[in-house]
């Protein structure tokens, strides 16, 4: 008899309400507005929660799933999660995901642009870029640019970073999401899918 009342009572308290799950103790979600309007950002409230599907993946070959540096290229600034969520809030800040755009279409992170890895050194126009018969000259009011891709084993943003530089996009105005979508998943944050046809604009 004692034992079948600790099952119930230990299976009861398997479905009691989950503690709340918030982004940082003061802060329980962030709204970001996108081309399909507002999205509220937050993370999976449910406690048992776990990843799944191609991000679960931890033992993908190299190449071409290598592991990527810190920082791609010198000048490039490495960022995190939070990092991410204060730049969607950002006028003056696109967060780019530099995957190609069926995987971008799959799911991304709410407000992110497609840029995909081997667009990026062609498309600097849309960061306020002049086209020169060189390349491009990018100065004056240019946006702080967010890349990112699959995460840390992913080569298609920080390819993305290096070609822009080359192109002559100031590396300063770069930062790496290295962590990318496998970060973002396994930390139970929001994923909508992706518009591939909203161009980002600067």
């Amino acid at each position: 008899m004692r034992w079948t009342i600790a099952f119930i009572l230990a299976a009861s308290a398997g479905t009691a309400s989950a503690d709340p799950v918030g982004i940082t103790p003061d802060m329980m979600s962030v709204t970001v507005e996108t081309a399909s309007g507002p999205v509220e950002i937050m993370r999976e409230q449910d406690n048992a929660a776990v990843i799944e599907g191609d991000f679960a993946q931890i033992a993908r070959p190299c190449p071409n799933f290598c592991i990527q540096p810190m920082i791609p290229a010198e000048g490039v600034t490495p960022v995190g999660e939070l990092e991410v969520l204060a730049a969607l809030q950002d006028p003056n800040t696109l967060v780019i995901d530099g995957r190609i755009e069926p995987e971008f279409e799959a799911g991304t992170i709410p407000g992110a642009f497609s840029m995909p890895y081997n667009e990026a050194a062609d498309r600097l126009g849309e960061f306020g870029c002049e086209i020169d018969f060189d390349g491009w000259i990018c100065e004056g009011d240019l946006p702080q640019v967010i890349l990112f891709c699959n995460g840390p084993w992913c080569g298609q943003s920080p390819t993305a970073a290096r070609r822009m530089i080359e192109a002559g996009f100031p590396a300063e105005n770069i930062s790496y999401y290295r962590g990318g979508m496998q970060m973002w998943n396994m930390l139970g944050l929001t994923v909508v899918p992706g518009d591939a046809s909203v161009v980002a604009n600067f």
